[in-house]
């Protein structure tokens, strides 16, 4: 590749990680809002998770789990003692699926990029 078209895709690359840093920013603040609340019922946080699953997924972002730091989805589980149920990360560490957390309420919620699928067939066409 000459020099030019590679310093006017490095530029391009630099362009495009700022406004990614931007969207996830503005994303993490709003839902800052939403952290130690709950939303009337186990069907309802459960679909408040999932609408921010969606989110986040068409922006290539994860949440950052706070237990491990690891990318997860942020979930609602049934859980006995909680009526509404409970928040957890979900996430796979070394293979196996996990799930850390378990609050009644939202917790506050860093994101992190959507981490590359392991076991991927597909190749880049080039």
């Amino acid at each position: 590749m000459n020099e030019g078209a590679a310093s006017e895709i490095a530029e391009l690359e630099r362009e495009l990680n700022r406004l990614q840093r931007s969207i996830r920013l503005a994303i993490e603040a709003q839902l800052r809002k939403f952290a130690g609340r709950s939303f009337g019922s186990l069907a309802e946080n459960q679909q408040v998770a999932t609408s921010i699953h969606a989110l986040l997924d068409r922006h290539g972002l994860r949440v950052r789990c706070s237990e491990c730091g690891h990318p997860a989805i942020l979930r609602v589980s049934p859980r006995g003692g909680l009526a509404k149920g409970a928040f957890v990360f979900d996430h796979t560490i070394e293979g196996r699926r996990t799930f850390h957390g378990g609050r009644a309420t939202m917790p506050e919620l860093r994101l992190v990029s959507k981490p590359a699928r392991k076991n991927s067939s597909r190749k880049a066409v080039g």
